[in-house]
């Protein structure tokens, strides 16, 4: 997802998407930024008539995005999750009402997108070299394939219930690189609505929620970035409130062997990186985290199988997809029905 960002009082550029404000006289403005979950967050709020000091904000900001760490942070060996992974056991686990709900909606999510959104991936994202490890990327054997995805498969691998999670083989692992980021952004926007702002932008990594009115006090408009890295532009805006975005993309992760783009979204059905022309899915929803895990599950279906289980799901995704053409930069911009609410 995103990683470079830069804030200024006139807005907030972020790959995927970029955040519009007009050069219109502002009111009080609260805007800062740092670093989380291996990408940097920015936040912008206006600032009415909230009792609470833009440093208050600022501290309970970073105080949700330490908890959201220390749970489900997959890169930190005393994370909740983390020492889940490392239990070998197939007895019941309990889990925090903060990871139990992220379980609750992986597995949601899971069922609703033909398994093509499945949080025990990681063992064929490493085995790809995509993951923490050292290895570069590279081509698999259908055998090493086969053993990579020996506890893969969400729907029969874990049992989630209200506070618990069992694992169907010790070795299994619960990879949230794809969901706990939407989480953060979610967990930051209530703190926020808890200190009494009302008109804000939380983002992290491209991954946002946008709550009233920006500071030219109109729905926040996002520019969703054209899939070409280092070549910027905007393929389409939309306005924003209310709402989490999430966009999923695999032109920024990728290696080539013998003429061929293979990508770091893997289909956990095939234990494959996707092949099809979909480079970009943006996906958008009542929370981040929905968000951001739908984005991934779009983004693996591809633009007409993920369609149809938008519509299904009355969810509202643009899908940018590589034209016909040799042109590595042409293409064409397909969305789901509930998308046109949000275009400007």
């Amino acid at each position: 997802m995103a990683s470079g960002v830069t804030l200024t009082r006139r807005g907030v550029l972020c790959t995927p998407a970029i955040l519009l404000l007009a050069c219109n006289q502002q009111p009080n403005v609260i805007e800062f930024s740092g670093t989380t979950m291996g990408t940097t967050y920015n936040v912008v709020a206006v600032d009415h008539s909230s009792t609470a000091s833009a440093i208050e904000a600022h501290a309970e900001v970073e105080t949700s995005l330490r908890a959201v760490n220390g749970s489900m942070s997959n890169w930190d060996p005393s994370s909740e999750i983390s020492l889940i992974n490392a239990a070998q056991t197939t007895e019941a686990i309990p889990v925090s009402a903060d990871l139990a709900e992220v379980l609750a909606a992986a597995r949601s999510i899971n069922a609703a997108s033909d398994g093509r959104f499945d949080v025990t991936v990681g063992p064929l994202i490493e085995a790809w070299g995509f993951g923490a490890g050292d290895t570069s990327p590279h081509m698999l054997t259908d055998a090493e394939i086969k053993a990579a995805m020996a506890d893969v498969g969400q729907s029969q691998m874990l049992t989630v219930t209200q506070n618990t999670v069992r694992k169907a083989r010790p070795g299994v692992e619960i990879y949230l690189a794809a969901i706990a980021k939407g989480f953060g952004v979610d967990q930051c926007a209530a703190a926020l609505h808890a200190l009494g702002y009302r008109d804000y932008m939380v983002e992290i990594g491209g991954d946002l929620f946008t709550a009233g009115k920006n500071p030219d006090g109109i729905d926040w408009r996002i520019g969703v970035e054209q899939p070409t890295p280092g070549l910027g532009g905007v393929a389409e805006v939309v306005q924003v409130s209310g709402k989490g975005m999430a966009t999923s993309g695999d032109y920024r992760n990728f290696f080539e062997d013998e003429g061929r783009r293979f990508s770091h979204i893997i289909d956990p059905a095939t234990g494959r990186p996707i092949t099809h022309r979909t480079v970009s899915a943006t996906v958008f929803a009542d929370s981040a985290m929905l968000a951001d895990g739908w984005a991934t599950a779009m983004l693996v279906l591809g633009a007409e199988r993920g369609t149809v289980v938008a519509e299904e799901q009355g969810l509202a995704v643009m899908f940018i997809e590589r034209t016909e053409s040799d042109n590595e930069h042409k293409f064409r911009t397909s969305g789901t029905s509930a998308l046109a609410e949000l275009q400007v």
